[in-house]
């Protein structure tokens, strides 16, 4: 048997450089490039066969692990998920600030490939620098608190078993129903060590992503549910991008005519413009889409796994009769909500059922299209209220920022956003043009995700112009990969908006009783509250010092042409834009369906007691679907 003499760190560059997928007669490389930061753990190790693989494995820099995780989920979800990076990492702190990002890639099911570098396997010298002491069990590392929040998790403790754990790594990255992220910790020793490895392992190798077809019984019980529905509606999820299902669900709604609603990682399945797309659905969903699921009688949810967003906390589908139908490629998902199950792909089962039902002739009465389409003209209505700014020379709200991004945006543009107040305003009011415009991460809500996203994407669609939509919160979490986008020469868009505060928390904060407390980034006052000035931070130079080119804008006027001027920038630009404080709505319609967060059972302010009363109110509306 053929072998070559490598170290194992170089082994599993080389074989990680010749791995692919292929989908529907499409090859893509399925490691794209490698992120890493060095430190003692990888630098010997995995350091040196970067340098040694050559242009073989392209090497990103990153600043902060954390964020490099966040830029490689935002390649993979630009790629279709057929295409992905590997970061690698030191031991100690380094392999720790994986974990936020790799619970973000998991909840998500978007795949990343972490390779920490781990304590030494063979315990020449014990402890050794940042090594994390269990005295009941020698064999754990900081590296196990990666367990819980990977999709497959394996630890290399000699060359040889690189080979089986690698192989299940690639199957897991390419496994449309158990992707997410994937580790393979790595023995700062073991990594340096050499092996004869297998030439056939070092070989190039393909992995169809499949599309798994509905099961004949699955199908027929799936027609039969929709064609005696008289209310149907679709609840479209991540799993239509995922399957690269839009245009496939597009003809679906254009034959059925069964309007689409749209959770946050479904949003732009359908264009917003499509007669069929009702808008967001569930606590930041549209009211057209929250009163139709609320008359539904079928629900039919394809891709989506039912966050309690989506469901207003098991509120929202109260019509009696309803029932579900769930098209899902995890049988776990599908069977949620006591569904009539069809697992499959999103796309192979969205043209299965369009066969039979146009084989039947089958669409909704036409009085119910009537109805949701004039519901979806009174709510475009409303958005354009909340978009408008009548006076150019005034502050913008919130709302009135994405308005003028609306006016500029063409459907080549693509919008990140994750977590505080615009993800609820975005979903309720963005008008999505094409299917990867809308790129809001609300499986974790992870504040700092948006920037080293932006890098991700920018790297996976190059030329396209790539938005990061930030609060000054979010800002204030992760700016450090700036850096990277100037190193690297991304043009990526940065929107800064400061309020001054946590405008999202505070509002929630102030519903539940907790009276905004810790919201307001403010000075204290004399009687020790966060109610003083706000403070003198100047995020605008903070982003300049990193390296970005920085748009200053303080009226709505200022704001269009500092937008307009970085949508045609050629390098990393900012737009900073101070709005309406923390204090204040930002414009756009209330929330249109309940979300549970528990109030104070007992209190003694009376902020805190309406606030519970109010709470048993809408408890009471809760339901289980069984």
């Amino acid at each position: 048997m053929s072998t070559r003499h490598l170290t194992t760190a170089q082994a599993l560059m080389t074989f990680l450089s010749r791995q692919y997928t292929e989908r529907d007669g499409r090859r893509r490389r399925l490691i794209g490039a490698t992120w890493g930061i060095f430190g003692h753990g990888n630098v010997a190790g995995i350091g040196q066969a970067l340098v040694e693989s050559g242009r073989t494995m392209p090497y990103l820099q990153g600043r902060n692990e954390q964020a490099m995780v966040h830029a490689a989920v935002g390649y993979a979800r630009q790629s279709g998920r057929l295409s992905a990076h590997a970061v690698t990492t030191s031991i100690g702190p380094g392999a720790t600030n994986l974990v936020t990002g790799a619970a973000l890639a998991t909840v998500n099911r978007l795949p990343v490939l972490l390779l920490p570098g781990d304590t030494f396997a063979a315990r020449p010298a014990d402890p050794v620098l940042q090594q994390l002491e269990v005295p009941a069990a020698g064999d754990v590392s900081v590296n196990d608190c990666l367990r819980p929040v990977s999709r497959y998790f394996d630890r290399i403790t000699r060359p040889e078993a690189l080979v089986p754990a690698a192989l299940q790594a690639m199957r897991t990255l390419t496994d449309p129903a158990e992707t997410g992220a994937v580790t393979l910790a790595l023995p700062q020793d073991v990594q340096a060590q050499a092996y004869d490895w297998p030439e056939e392992f070092l070989a190039e190798r393909v992995w169809y992503v499949r599309r798994p077809a509905p099961d004949p019984y699955e199908l027929d019980r799936a027609v039969r549910a929709v064609r005696t529905a008289r209310r149907p509606l679709i609840v479209a999820g991540g799993g239509i991008h995922h399957s690269a299902a839009e245009e496939t669900l597009a003809a679906f709604a254009a034959a059925t005519r069964i309007p689409v609603a749209s959770t946050q990682a479904g949003k732009g399945s359908l264009r917003h413009d499509h007669p069929a797309d009702v808008g967001g659905i569930g606590h930041t969903g549209t009211a057209t889409a929250d009163e139709l699921a609320r008359t539904a009688d079928l629900v039919i949810g394809i891709g989506t796994r039912y966050s309690d967003f989506t469901t207003a906390s098991a509120t929202l589908f109260s019509n009696p009769a309803v029932r579900f139908l769930n098209v899902n490629i995890t049988g776990f998902d599908a069977h949620k909500l006591g569904a009539l199950p069809l697992v499959a792909d999103a796309r192979a089962a969205l043209e299965a059922l369009t066969a039979a039902l146009a084989a039947r002739g089958h669409r909704v009465d036409p009085a119910y299209e009537t109805e949701y389409t004039d519901a979806k003209e009174r709510w475009e209505q409303r958005v354009t209220t909340a978009f408008t700014a009548d006076d150019p020379h005034a502050r913008p709200t919130q709302a009135q920022v994405l308005g003028l991004l609306d006016a500029l945006v063409t459907e080549d543009d693509i919008l990140i956003n994750a977590a505080g107040s615009l993800p609820g305003d975005l979903h309720k009011l963005w008008r999505a043009r094409s299917p990867q415009q809308y790129h809001v991460e609300y499986g974790y809500s992870c504040m700092g995700y948006e920037i080293p996203a932006a890098i991700g994407v920018q790297l996976a669609a190059p030329g396209r112009p790539v938005w990061a939509l930030v609060g000054d919160g979010t800002y204030l979490m992760n700016p450090t990969e700036i850096v990277t986008a100037v190193q690297q020469e991304l043009p990526v868009k940065l929107v800064v908006l400061q309020n001054h505060g946590y405008a999202s928390i505070g509002g929630l904060s102030e519903q539940v009783g907790a009276e905004r407390l810790g919201t307001a980034y403010r000075h204290r006052a004399a009687d020790g509250s966060f109610t003083g000035p706000p403070l003198p931070v100047d995020l605008a130079a903070n982003a300049g010092s990193l390296g970005m080119r920085v748009l200053r804008a303080k009226t709505v006027r200022d704001l269009r042409e500092a937008l307009a001027e970085a949508r045609a920038a050629d390098r990393p630009t900012c737009v900073y834009v101070e709005t309406e404080t923390a204090d204040t709505v930002s414009g756009p319609p209330p929330a249109q369906a309940w979300w549970d967060v528990p109030v104070a059972e007992t209190a003694a302010r009376p902020s805190a007691v309406k606030a519970r009363e109010e709470y048993e109110r809408h408890v009471a509306d809760r339901r289980h679907h069984l």
